[in-house]
């Protein structure tokens, strides 16, 4: 059985947002867990997230679904609005589907953190400056998430 190493990722630019926004499709976050500090620029989130390289080849469900413990880390952020989610909620647990990088003055822009139940994170950033940081071991999934497109999601 071949071993997953824990990743290391670091963007810095849409192409490299991309790979991180891939890695963290459904990845789970608690609202209580996000931090924003203005002062040093920096916006965090701790999640659990669903290890797609290792079941990126197979179909359905496997003894080797896997989360492991990350953190999505992002420098140069002038601003940070939520929608869909409110400051009390802190218990509340979201869902990442895709991150999206709207290009502003350059090289900056709005990075969108896009969430399950129309939540939605934007972050005004200087630039592109993310990192991708697998904290530790993995466990095992006990579901692999699934996805509706087009007519059946109706």
């Amino acid at each position: 059985m071949s071993t997953i190493r824990p990743l290391k990722l670091y963007a810095l630019d849409l192409d490299d947002l991309t790979v991180i926004s891939a890695h963290v499709q459904d990845a789970v976050v608690k609202v209580a867990d996000i931090r924003w500090s203005p002062t040093s620029a920096q916006f965090s989130l701790p999640m659990n997230r669903f290890a797609w390289e290792r079941t990126s080849a197979r179909k359905t469900r496997r003894e080797g679904d896997q989360r492991r413990r990350s953190v999505l880390h992002f420098d140069r952020v002038r601003s940070v609005r939520a929608t869909g989610i409110g400051p009390n909620e802190k218990d509340a647990v979201i869902s990442i589907l895709a991150i999206v990088f709207d290009p502003g003055e350059a090289p900056g822009g709005a990075i969108t953190l896009v969430c399950s139940g129309d939540t939605a994170i934007r972050l005004e950033v200087e630039c592109i400056e993310t990192q991708l940081t697998d904290l530790g071991a993995a466990w095992s999934a006990s579901m692999r998430p699934n996805h509706r497109l087009g007519k059946e999601a109706r």
